[in-house]
């Protein structure tokens, strides 16, 4: 196997252009496992971490945008505002695998685990993949997130990143595991309002074969938030009913599967919890942010 060892953006793409067969690697922490357990074969490894133009994020003509390189214990200290993306990174492995993994390794494997992805789920992130010559090319997250391992990265591209409107309201980020560090998510969720467009957005982790927004739950809790007059008023009350509904809509919308970290059943009672929850952390920080703000919405 060759360990191919690029110092920029253009020499990892013409590399990828000549070797389209070579995996690339930022992080390593999901492909160095494939290899251990000898279940890849590669001929040859991009070994991205040289490559400065993936570690760069922030504003971009009024939008986010995050390196595929930038890894989760930059994003906890440089990207603050980010609240539901920090909790993600937070809850990834150790210390140590946050000082190496990336939302591009995230995005590569495009496992439904992945931590990251229901927070660029919810962000309505496009991902922004790379050939040789700088041609780019932006897709939605969900037209680049196929299946169980498969995305719609092409033999010759990177991922250079994810773009995304950073949204205007509280968000969180919670999963469940079999123990409270370095695990596997059984099941997770982020859910994010935004004020700007009186929405809720909701996306499932590990409960699907890829990542999954709750469409019809989103919609249900908006019309219920504008019934309450809760986008005019944040002290304005939800009542149980409408609260157990979106937490039952949200379970639904799960399509979860039995394996070794959790029966179907289990999780898609991890997510009825963990969006009635999520939910409630959401109104009580709108709420709080009226008291903060003297009383005004």
């Amino acid at each position: 196997m060759e360990l191919l060892l690029p110092q920029s953006l253009d020499e990892a793409l013409d590399m990828k252009a000549s070797r389209p067969d070579a995996l690339p690697m930022c992080g390593g922490t999901d492909l160095m496992v494939e290899l251990n357990f000898d279940r890849k074969h590669p001929t040859a490894i991009i070994d991205l971490t040289r490559v400065p133009e993936l570690r760069h994020h922030g504003d971009d003509a009024g939008r986010y945008f995050l390196g595929a390189g930038v890894t989760y214990s930059r994003i906890m200290r440089e990207v603050p505002a980010a609240v539901a993306l920090c909790q993600a990174s937070r809850t990834v492995g150790s210390p140590q695998i946050r000082n190496r993994g990336t939302t591009g390794g995230n995005l590569g494997t495009a496992s439904p685990a992945g931590d990251a992805l229901p927070v660029l789920a919810v962000y309505d992130a496009e991902v922004v993949c790379v050939a040789s010559g700088r041609r780019e090319r932006s897709l939605p997250w969900d037209a680049f997130l196929l299946g169980v391992k498969r995305n719609t990265l092409e033999p010759g591209e990177l991922i250079l990143g994810a773009r995304w409107t950073p949204p205007r309201g509280p968000g969180s980020f919670s999963k469940i595991g079999t123990r409270n560090a370095m695990v596997i998510s059984v099941a997770g969720l982020c859910l994010q309002v935004d004020e700007d467009t009186r929405t809720v957005r909701v996306a499932l982790g590990s409960v699907a074969p890829t990542v999954i927004r709750a469409r019809d739950a989103e919609r249900a809790i908006a019309a219920a938030m504008e019934g309450a007059g809760l986008w005019e008023r944040p002290d304005a009350a939800l009542s149980e009913a409408a609260t157990r509904a979106f937490a039952e809509a949200v379970s639904a919308a799960a399509n979860p599967i039995d394996d070794v970290r959790g029966s179907a059943e289990y999780r898609r009672h991890a997510v009825r919890v963990l969006a009635a929850r999520a939910l409630g952390w959401a109104l009580d920080e709108r709420r709080g942010s009226m008291v903060g703000s003297g009383g005004k919405s």
